[in-house]
């Protein structure tokens, strides 16, 4: 299974986005892709797919089962939206920390362990989910905390988007030092397996912060903020607003789903997963297969 985290110290870089249109690429080509968003905020991936209408409600949802207190089976917490499988955020996310922190002291007074890091993992493990899927995606927020040690303890890897300015700079440059505490705190093995500059407009300043980069970069993708404001407006992926919500297909935002296509493709490739059905990159019009 390939199993990443997108992840950005920076704000405002397309984090959600690019987890919701990576998402979408697995599924047109055929795998079963499962995200599970962990942000707080309203604005987040359960908005952005139209999926967080429950939000508010005293519904079973993601932070009862990480504390064990679900009220129902983790299947039916899963909503499908353009061929993705999504496990909706809710407001309990806010306070996470402390819920997290009440069991672990309620387990210790028995005498039991509980860390309140590997529950994201624990609870996937025990659902099936490394045997149902062929991709997991968990979108945290920017922030450190447990949300985000949950997610990379649970993925192992990250996705970086990368905001080709003085501040992304500053982001990448704190990367390393970020990845070694994250790995000595969580005491696992974290990767890096693709950098992906967004809001490229090809000045010597941006190439020359590009030129820093270490890591992998698979694509690099333009200015494209009417394009991923649309997918806000709409409720959709990319793809879909391209397809349902443009007038007239514009070249350069074909292109676009074109990279997410490739940069999909080439995650996969990373851990050997071969897509059954992969389209044509940017072939706006090719259907997800349903598994």
């Amino acid at each position: 299974m390939l199993a990443y985290s997108t992840y950005s110290e920076a704000g405002g870089v397309g984090k959600t986005t690019t987890a919701a249109n990576l998402a979408v690429a697995h599924a047109r080509a055929g795998l079963k892709p499962l995200v599970v968003p962990l942000d707080p905020q309203d604005g987040d991936l359960s908005r952005l797919f139209g999926v967080d209408d429950q939000r508010t409600e005293p519904v079973d949802n993601l932070v009862r089962h990480l504390i064990r207190r679900p009220k129902g089976e983790f299947e039916d917490l899963i909503r499908t939206v353009e061929g993705v499988d999504i496990i909706p955020e809710h407001n309990m996310l806010s306070d996470i920390a402390e819920y997290l922190q009440r069991e672990k002291d309620q387990a210790e007074a028995m005498g039991e362990a509980f860390g309140m890091h590997a529950q994201l993992l624990r609870v996937l493990q025990e659902a099936g989910v490394p045997d149902t899927y062929d991709v997991l995606i968990c979108d945290p927020p920017a922030t450190e905390g447990p949300h985000l040690y949950n997610a990379i303890h649970a993925t192992r890897s990250l996705v970086i988007p990368v905001e080709p300015s003085a501040k992304g700079r500053a982001a990448v440059e704190g990367l390393e030092s970020l990845v070694a505490g994250l790995e000595n705190q969580l005491e696992v093995d974290v990767g890096v397996i693709g950098a992906i500059p967004i809001g490229f407009k090809n000045t010597r300043d941006q190439r020359a912060i590009l030129d820093e980069i270490k890591y992998t970069i698979p694509e690099i993708i333009g200015e494209r903020a009417s394009l991923m404001e649309g997918c806000w407006m709409q409720q959709c992926s990319a793809f879909r607003y391209v397809r349902a919500h443009r007038d007239r297909r514009r070249d350069y935002e074909i292109e676009t789903l074109a990279q997410f296509d490739r940069i999909a493709r080439s995650l996969e490739q990373q851990v050997g997963l071969e897509a059954p059905n992969p389209p044509e990159p940017g072939d706006v019009d090719h259907e997800v297969m349903t598994v």
